[in-house]
């Protein structure tokens, strides 16, 4: 049942009607609800004891034993309620009592009236006209070609184009030739295609991961298989699938987060019933059924975003492992900058690691320099300024990473000091110059710059540090004559706007961009030949033990941003520290290198991946109720072949009006972690001290 209590619930069966099937969709009363519940298993109900009936079998067998299985297993390692099976199986559209509408096809084919049509004065309908006349084209394909969904509206009012399912064939266009590495690495791939095997696929930033991905999936295709591919995040998702579909022939279906329910009931059916042969993903699509699995592929597997932070609490990356494991088909993680996870796992030899060590083409590593911001004046250095300056001399474009939005990070009193701090977060606020707002980044907070200080009334207020919006001000000014792009979660807000930047850049006219994470993930920009990151410095002495590996996926990534043309590429990294061992590390250009010492590091101090972590975390408006939760748990769990240290805080105390305390359990078996934990929920639950608090459990925590 869809509701947060960590047990299943009995009814009988529809009377005179079979017991329906495990992961059967039913109907059933619930309090004075009627909710929609998932069928996981029968039992004799025990004499004296009065149940409800089901009061409709709304879907017969519609998930799958294999499907349903991990979704147990998922249920016990991650120690979630079991309703949150119910939001990891079904899409929303059949969460709902009331039926769900079936969405119109997906694709548009030309009616006789269309054909016939004068549109000699509507030049925009002439070319969907022409486009429709190839054969029938998906609504997407028509979008992305540059209509807009009000033109196709209007045509289908008119009754010049008519709804028809889209077609799943697309033309097939030929990859580049495969070098050597890439060759075996391929041929790994197709020997396992008939049984489980897990390959970590390692190669340097451009070295073609994609396309041994795409030449393993065609193969799998003729066999009449399908082919699952994760994303980290929706914005890599347009410019994935259009190469898949070039490559692979066949209509690349997508299942995320932005998409409409109607949408994601179309992929989640077309995934069961076989028609969709390819799907491109973000973390939740790991749970769509899949009628002839093939291969499944994890993109940039080392990235943040497939960890789930609310609800059922799983890492998306290992989840698809185990899919791939019970449904026997082979599994590619690919990435440049591996998770230590992942590292781990080829150690022990559950992983087999593919190596790709030298780019694709002729493209090079970019050269690296670290450059001593110690003494530098603004916020601007003026030796990169002239850097910036001579690739922009050289027709090339520039890449700068800065990992923090806003206009400066603090907004401070010149005076008396004062800073502008959230009142419900242990943090400052964020100055946005655009909008003249604060913003608490944390938990979004807002309210408007004050005119002068709160405590002194003097007017003089400075910004104190720069973020992507100040740097944009300060290049603009800098280099009048050439475009600076801002791309950050504050500048990027339409659906396509990201995507549309990224046209723009690949055009190769000289530009400057400037933003957070979102460009140092996986974008092929082949004109970019100078990239930098800004002010490394806080990740270096963070008291999250995962810090250094962020911060060496995070360099190398945005180092791979440069010299992918033909034009040989250069990478700076700023620091005013710049004999930390942690930088001399990175600076050698081996992030395999790197990872292995830190991968060292985390055995010798029995951190993971060498021991299995889980945070129980509680959370309150004062204090000692979350204390006295944790207190609680802590002797409920403690001497069970687990390694406990708190109540600690959070490295952030203080978020949205809540105190925020954990404890950390530890044990060298992930086994007994999670019998121990899983087996404790409803114990946990029935503490008295649970109900004052918000409380989970996190499996494998990626944040602290």
């Amino acid at each position: 049942m869809p509701v947060p209590l960590p047990r299943l619930f009995d009814y009988l069966p529809v009377e005179n009607e079979t017991i329906p099937a495990p992961g059967s969709r039913v109907l059933v009363p619930f309090g004075r609800r009627r909710l929609i519940g998932l069928v996981l298993g029968h039992g004799s109900a025990q004499s004296g004891v009065e149940l409800k009936r089901i009061e409709q079998v709304v879907d017969h067998d519609l998930i799958d034993p294999n499907l349903l299985e991990l979704a147990h297993w998922c249920r016990h390692y991650y120690c979630f309620p079991p309703g949150e099976l119910i939001n990891l199986l079904l899409p929303v559209a059949l969460r709902r009592v009331k039926p769900f509408r079936q969405p119109p096809p997906d694709g548009l084919a030309l009616t006789e009236a269309g054909s016939r049509a004068d549109l000699a004065r509507a030049p925009k309908q002439a070319d969907i006209r022409s486009r429709l006349e190839q054969g029938p084209k998906a609504r997407d394909e028509l979008l992305e070609a540059g209509a807009s969904a009000a033109l196709l509206r209007r045509m289908q009012s008119d009754g010049l184009v008519q709804p028809v399912a889209a077609p799943m064939e697309r033309a097939l266009v030929p990859g580049p030739d495969l070098n050597a590495e890439q060759r075996m690495a391929v041929a790994a791939i197709l020997r396992a295609r008939r049984q489980y095997s897990a390959f970590l696929l390692a190669g340097v930033t451009g070295s073609g991961k994609t396309e041994v991905y795409l030449r393993a999936a065609r193969r799998l295709l003729a066999g009449h298989r399908q082919i699952l591919v994760l994303v980290p995040e929706i914005g890599l998702t347009p410019q994935l699938v259009r190469r898949i579909e070039a490559r692979l022939g066949h209509r690349a279906m997508t299942y995320h987060s932005g998409m409409s329910d109607g949408e994601r009931l179309v992929c989640w059916q077309a995934a069961r019933d076989g028609s969709a042969r390819v799907i491109v993903g973000t973390r939740s699509a790991v749970f769509l059924p899949l009628k002839h699995p093939g291969l499944i592929v994890v993109d940039e597997e080392h990235d943040g975003s497939f960890k789930q932070q609310e609800g059922a609490r799983y890492q998306g990356r290992d989840v698809a492992v185990l899919r791939a494991r019970m449904q026997q088909v082979p599994i590619v993680l690919g990435s440049a900058t591996p998770a230590l996870e992942s590292l781990h796992n080829v150690a022990q030899g559950r992983y087999r690691q593919l190596r790709l060590s030298e780019r694709a083409g002729s493209a090079v590593e970019p050269s690296w320099k670290v450059m001593d911001q110690r003494g530098s004046q603004g916020e601007l250095d003026t030796a990169l300024v002239a850097v910036i300056q001579r690739h922009l001399d050289d027709q090339g474009q520039v890449l700068l990473y800065r990992n923090r939005r806003g206009y400066a990070p603090v907004l401070m009193c010149n005076s008396c000091g004062w800073q502008a701090d959230c009142e419900r977060c242990s943090a400052h606020l964020t100055w946005h110059r655009v909008g003249a707002r604060l913003q608490c980044h944390h938990c979004g907070a807002t309210r408007a710059q004050p005119p002068r200080c709160p405590d002194c009334g003097a007017p003089d207020l400075v910004p104190l540090g720069a973020g992507t919006e100040r740097l944009e001000s300060l290049l603009a000014a800098q280099f009048p004559a050439t475009p600076v792009y801002r791309v950050d979660r504050d500048s990027m807000t339409g659906k396509n706007d990201f995507e549309a930047l990224l046209e723009k850049v690949r055009s190769g006219q000289p530009c400057i961009l400037v933003g957070t994470q979102m460009l140092a993930k996986g974008h092929h920009l082949p004109n970019v030949t100078l990239a930098a990151v800004m002010d490394v410095d806080q990740a270096l002495f963070s008291a999250d033990f995962r810090a250094p590996e962020r911060l060496g996926q995070a360099v190398s990534q945005v180092a791979g941003r440069s010299g992918r043309g033909h034009k040989a590429g250069e990478f700076i990294l700023q620091t005013r520290h710049p004999e930390h061992p942690l930088l001399a590390e990175l600076r050698q250009g081996d992030y395999l290198g790197f990872a292995g010492k830190l991968l060292a590091e985390r055995r010798a101090a029995d951190l993971p991946p060498a021991t299995a972590l889980a945070l129980v975390r509680a959370e309150a408006h004062q204090t000692e109720p979350a204390r006295a939760f944790l207190k609680r748990a802590a002797g409920l769990l403690r001497g069970r072949g687990l390694t406990i240290a708190g109540p600690i805080p959070a490295i952030m105390s203080r978020r949205a009006g809540y105190w925020r305390f954990q404890l950390w359990v530890q044990s060298r078996e992930r086994s007994v972690l999670a019998n121990q934990l899983s087996g404790h929920l409803e114990s946990l639950h029935k503490l008295p001290e649970a109900r004052k608090v918000r409380w989970h459990i996190d499996m494998d925590p990626a944040e602290f």
